[in-house]
């Protein structure tokens, strides 16, 4: 079922459901023999996301939401270095093929065989990430088996307006202190506050499609380029870790040449839809959303 709330279900019910739905997911895809690993641990850690943007929408009203919020975001973080080591070779490969700037073929297959071998390296085996996502599946049974106990108080537009507004002020806030100072940290923070009003935004497109998809592409084509951003970062960060890894220091330095032009140009690019996403002040944007929601539940 899509993510999204439904009109005649309540706040309570419609968080149940839709948290349900991504747990049960999750573990599928955990259990699918023809998954392979990797894609595994990509799709069940997006699962998390999810459940941290559903929960976040009712924050105020939730008065489970601290213990249920760690409880999720620790069952991704054991398998987060998965990722990240599997990300940054995906990275590689299309800065390299992007490029207007030619890379010698030679530099491109050393790097990317390294890369390789450090994943191997960090995973130690596919028996290993086996068992993580074993551990990961037992958690959200665990998670699951809480969830008849979840109230959320209240019902209607006055148990979603405050989650909202302080997910949508957040990422207003982080967008500004981006391009004021800079930084892989803050851009990533803005990142992390733009991929959960998306979430926001998918799970009440329903109040009006034809109007809510527009924000949520935007959304979406934001988080993707700032997660561009974010896996370039994450790249330099590991070459300049260990350059003899990588054919030294000179190589690596060609390779970072490329990797801040192009953050320079997707964090260009990520600045007009920030501002588009952004334009309203929190308050009023959350005011046209509560018309909408107001029209759909009458």
């Amino acid at each position: 079922m899509p993510y999204r709330l439904r009109r005649k279900k309540s706040a309570t019910k419609n968080v149940r459901k839709v948290a349900r739905e991504q747990i049960d997911k999750a573990i599928a895809e955990i259990e699918n023999p023809s998954l392979d690993r990797h894609e595994a641990v990509h799709q069940v850690r997006k699962r998390c996301k999810k459940l941290r943007g559903l929960i976040r929408l009712v924050r105020p009203s939730f008065d489970k939401f601290q213990d249920e919020n760690a409880f999720i975001r620790d069952s991704s973080r054991v398998l987060s270095y998965v990722r990240d080591a599997q990300s940054i070779i995906h990275c590689l490969d299309k800065l390299t093929d992007d490029s207007d700037k030619p890379i010698d073929p030679a530099t491109r297959n050393l790097v990317r065989g390294e890369l390789i071998r450090r994943r191997r390296e960090i995973a130690k085996d596919e028996a290993g990430l086996d068992i993580k996502l074993a551990e990961f599946r037992d958690r959200m049974r665990e998670l699951r088996s809480r969830m008849d106990d979840w109230q959320v108080g209240g019902d209607g537009w006055a148990v979603i307006e405050g989650g909202f507004r302080k997910t949508y002020r957040r990422g207003r806030k982080a967008m500004g202190e981006a391009y004021a100072d800079p930084s892989p940290e803050a851009f990533h923070e803005w990142r992390k506050r733009a991929k959960y009003h998306w979430y926001h935004l998918r799970l009440l497109r329903n109040i009006w499609p034809e109007m809510i998809e527009v924000e949520c592409a935007t959304a979406d084509e934001l988080a993707d380029l700032l997660g561009d951003d974010h896996d370039l970062a994450v790249l330099r960060q590991t070459l300049e870790q260990t350059p003899e890894r990588f054919g030294g220091e000179v190589k690596v330095a060609e390779l970072t040449e490329l990797i801040e032009r192009r953050r320079w140009q997707l964090e260009a690019e990520a600045r007009p839809l920030g501002e588009r996403l952004y334009a309203e002040k929190p308050k009023r944007h959350a005011a046209r959303l509560r018309c909408y929601w107001k029209t759909w539940r009458s």
